[in-house]
């Protein structure tokens, strides 16, 4: 237990300009996996043909390095598109659960995002409920550039992470 508390050594913390270094392979490292986002999708809804829309000639997400993947084990992505239920929402976290670190969430839609026209309703839940969404994308349904902005803004979030360079407190 206490080496758990106790703060990681790093290995070029005594040399001179060592900030620098784990700035630029942090930089480094945030370039590649932002160009490299693995998802799963979880569609339930009526957008989906709007989400297919995405992956098909026109829009083309792999030009954004989003490359649709099957195996949960080996995505850092779910995209949840469509109603979601109690019952499937137990799935989503399920499904989140199995997924490697680090893990990201969007919600596509208005169903995913505050259970859209089914607002009132005992079945339809908001995912946020079961798992930590990263990126919400509003509409109902959404239109394909909408998508590929979220995805842009996971991108930037997935820059923007610091790993290597941050100091345990």
């Amino acid at each position: 237990m206490q080496e758990e508390t106790k703060e990681l050594r790093r290995n070029l913390d005594f040399l001179p300009g060592s900030k620098q270094v784990y700035s630029l392979v942090d930089y480094v490292a945030g370039w590649a996996r932002k160009y490299s986002i693995w998802p799963i999708h979880f569609v339930t809804g009526c957008c989906s043909p709007e989400f297919m829309q995405t992956m098909g000639s026109e829009y083309d997400m792999e030009r954004l390095g989003v490359l649709p993947f099957a195996s949960v084990r080996q995505c850092d992505c779910i995209m949840v598109v469509g109603v979601v239920s109690r019952k499937m929402a137990l799935r989503v976290k399920y499904l989140y659960e199995q997924m490697g670190e680090p893990k990201y969430v969007v919600s596509i839609g208005a169903c995913p995002t505050g259970k859209g026209p089914f607002y009132d309703s005992y079945a339809a839940v908001a995912v946020d409920e079961y798992v930590p969404v990263d990126v919400y994308i509003p509409g109902c349904p959404p239109r394909p550039e909408a998508i590929i902005h979220g995805v842009m803004l996971l991108q930037e979030k997935i820059r923007k992470e610091r790993r290597i360079g941050v100091r345990n407190a």
